[in-house]
């Protein structure tokens, strides 16, 4: 996420959802850890190299190699959902026009990936322009993305072909 700032204000129970439903993909820590790609990192997938505190951010949660508060790492959670939402409207078509589970679903794939990595999926941002979730809901699961972090892939493309989230799959 360490492309420009965007944040945006969003409905609070959108938010609210949408907090939980990272926390359920990403977990959290609230001590700092390097990630899978060996970049430190605290709370909800804070990316803390690529996406350094803010001033406010600093002033609120203190020196944060010593760890954070619950409350701390999930106000840094909405700040970069809202800056995502911000990414989102910027460069994807008509992302506000989308039912508020497909705008989950390119929310979550940001999260993860950042803009420029989620930006890859042309074919897929596409076919979600022209509103054939099926297709793109094929190109999240004929992906890269698909293949580190398969059990979320299938949920998320789940969610944009279907418009319905589920957290578990039999």
């Amino acid at each position: 996420m360490g492309e420009m700032m965007i944040e945006v204000e969003i409905d609070e129970n959108k938010l609210f959802e949408w907090c939980q439903r990272l926390v359920f993909h990403e977990g959290m820590s609230l001590k700092p850890y390097y990630c899978t790609t060996g970049k430190l990192t605290i709370g909800v997938g804070r990316n803390l190299e690529d996406n350094p505190l803010s001033p406010e951010e600093k002033k609120a949660i203190g020196n944060y190699m010593e760890g954070v508060s619950k409350n701390g790492a999930m106000m840094l959670l909405r700040h970069d959902i809202k800056n995502c939402v911000g990414q989102l409207r910027h460069y994807v078509k008509d992302f506000d026009k989308l039912d508020v589970e497909r705008q989950y679903a390119l929310l979550d794939m940001c999260f993860q990936l950042g803009i420029k990595g989620l930006r890859k999926f042309k074919a897929m941002l596409k076919d979600f322009e022209n509103g054939n979730f099926d297709m793109a809901a094929f190109e999240c699961l004929h992906s890269q993305y698909a293949k580190q972090t398969p059990n979320r892939a299938k949920r998320i493309a789940y969610l944009i072909k279907f418009g319905v989230w589920k957290e578990r799959f039999k």
